[in-house]
């Protein structure tokens, strides 16, 4: 399997929201000498739940500090920018990094965010398959020109011009044929669980044209690897002790940070009991033991066929305990799913 982290930057109250971001920094750093492959960062705008509001900025500080992991951003919210300005950050971090930069996009939602940036509602509602194909134009081709209804231009040059496949973030079954259609592949969510994977995941394969072949991971270094997967990666000396940290901690985090959904229009802002939503998060993802986080990620594997999953690893809310979580994740959990059993816990 291939096995990333996952960064929210998650803005826990009482952290300084700059250390937060070099904590990120340095968590991708300890990440590639755990043996992580990839790390992928969230972007958020207007919010404690999530403090990177560029996370195509954070990836490019982060490659520089590292050699070999990949680092992707997870997602790049498409219905806030320019397509053609993020396929030039886009090039320029796939050439700057020797290719080990992977581009996630997703549709976001209807919040303030749209309003602040002046891309409007309309873009939301209706122009993410537009600004989707848009982008792909501008990272498959020498040239580019646009004729739709939101964009409107004579052909330019990319410069620098790359070859990359965007991963799509997908939390309905509309995204998923988007997706699919275009042969992209999917980036899914932590709030499903294996099941609703496999929906979503059966679902884009009934929708993929019958021509299509596998698609190509968007990641640096896996040659048939498909989707992504985001899960709460968290290991402990037993699971009663993982769960009981994370219960306690994350509510800490999620009760202010998710406040921070503010609709753009006079729509209500979707509620969410937060108590019930850790209880799931720490049910359903590989939240435990070593033993139970492996068996875990190989009941995920088993039930959905993905074979790579990204580690949202910040949920004790303490950078020290996130390096620890980091650290034991890559000596007890990811030499297993490797193939090459375990080795000697990690202590500090």
């Amino acid at each position: 399997m291939r096995i990333g982290i996952f960064l929210v930057a998650a803005g826990f109250p009482g952290r300084p929201q700059g250390q937060v971001l070099r904590d990120c920094v340095e968590a991708i750093a300890v990440a590639e000498e755990a043996g992580f492959d990839d790390a992928w960062i969230a972007e958020h705008h207007f919010m404690s739940y999530g403090v990177c509001p560029s996370a195509a900025t954070l990836a490019a500080v982060a490659l520089g500090g590292t050699r070999t992991i990949g680092v992707g951003t997870a997602v790049s919210v498409l219905s806030t920018q320019h397509p053609v300005a993020l396929a030039e950050q886009a090039a320029m971090l796939h050439h700057l990094s020797d290719g080990r930069f992977a581009l996630g996009v997703g549709r976001g939602g209807p919040w303030v965010d749209l309003e602040v940036f002046g891309t409007g509602l309309a873009r939301f509602e209706r122009g993410f398959a537009e600004s989707l194909d848009l982008l792909c134009r501008a990272l498959g081709e020498r040239t580019v020109s646009a004729a739709g209804e939101f964009f409107r231009f004579r052909e330019v040059a990319m410069v620098p011009a790359a070859s990359l496949r965007p991963v799509v973030a997908c939390t309905s079954p509309q995204t998923a044929l988007l997706a699919a259609t275009r042969g992209l592949p999917m980036l899914l969510g932590m709030h499903m669980d294996d099941a609703g994977k496999a929906a979503m995941l059966a679902g884009y394969e009934a929708a993929l044209p019958p021509a299509q072949g596998a698609v190509a991971s968007p990641s640096p270094g896996a040659d048939a690897v498909r989707h992504v997967a985001a899960v709460v990666g968290y290991v402990a000396d037993s699971t009663a002790a993982a769960v009981r940290e994370l219960r306690s901690a994350m509510p800490r985090w999620l009760e202010p940070g998710l406040k921070g959904y503010v609709p753009v229009d006079g729509r209500r802002r979707p509620g969410r009991d937060v108590g019930e939503y850790v209880d799931f998060l720490t049910d359903v993802h590989p939240v435990g033991d070593a033993r139970h986080c492996v068996e875990t990620i190989r009941r995920t594997r088993e039930v959905t066929g993905l074979e790579h999953l990204i580690l949202m690893v910040e949920g004790a809310g303490e950078h020290a305990r996130t390096l620890e979580n980091i650290r034991r994740l890559g000596a007890e959990v990811l030499p297993q799913l490797h193939g090459r059993g375990p080795t000697a816990a990690w202590s500090v």
